[in-house]
């Protein structure tokens, strides 16, 4: 079922979290950009931050208070190791949680990768009407989440309803 015949493309960001990774091997940020761009989104940003909270959080409260802004999607930092800080980090900007979103990634994630998924922190939320994802590292689980659940929901074409549509209405 669709709600419109016509894609509104929104404008989001991409955010990679890794002491390891640099421009040149954010494979998991080259894939969502190229996921994103392919289904009429535009980039409106994209930033490699190390894992630390406070850089983090400055980088994402910058794009939320833009108003161009309508999503970012952030990958890295969500597992359990001591560097592992997006969690801390983000979850205090929300506005509102979405815990379907995490619970929805790691349903799907145990059928593809068993009970590792429990080992996933994923989340995602609104902050100032912006859609915020937060994934793990990867790039199969950034594949999994933006083809299972982002995409769709991204799309104002999805039906019965879908959070592209809900966005105008996010500030009321």
């Amino acid at each position: 079922m669709s709600t419109s015949n016509n894609l509104v493309p929104l404008s989001i960001c991409v955010l990679t979290v890794s002491d390891s990774r640099t421009p040149d091997n954010d494979t998991s940020g080259d894939w969502l950009v190229q996921a994103l761009q392919a289904e009429g989104h535009r980039l409106a940003a994209r930033a490699l931050l190390p894992d630390n909270r406070y850089l983090l959080r400055a980088q994402v409260s910058q794009w939320i208070a833009d108003e161009d802004v309508d999503g970012i999607i952030v990958t890295g930092g969500t597992g359990f190791t001591g560097r592992d800080s997006t969690p801390e980090a983000l979850l205090p900007l929300l506005d509102k949680e979405m815990p379907g979103f995490g619970e929805l990634f790691r349903a799907i994630s145990f059928e593809e990768i068993g009970t590792s998924s429990l080992q996933s922190r994923a989340f995602a939320g609104v902050a100032n009407a912006t859609f915020l994802f937060c994934l793990p590292g990867s790039t199969s689980a950034c594949r999994t989440a933006w083809e299972k659940i982002i995409r769709s929901q991204l799309d104002s074409r999805t039906g019965p309803c879908n959070l592209a549509a809900l966005r105008p209405r996010l500030k009321e």
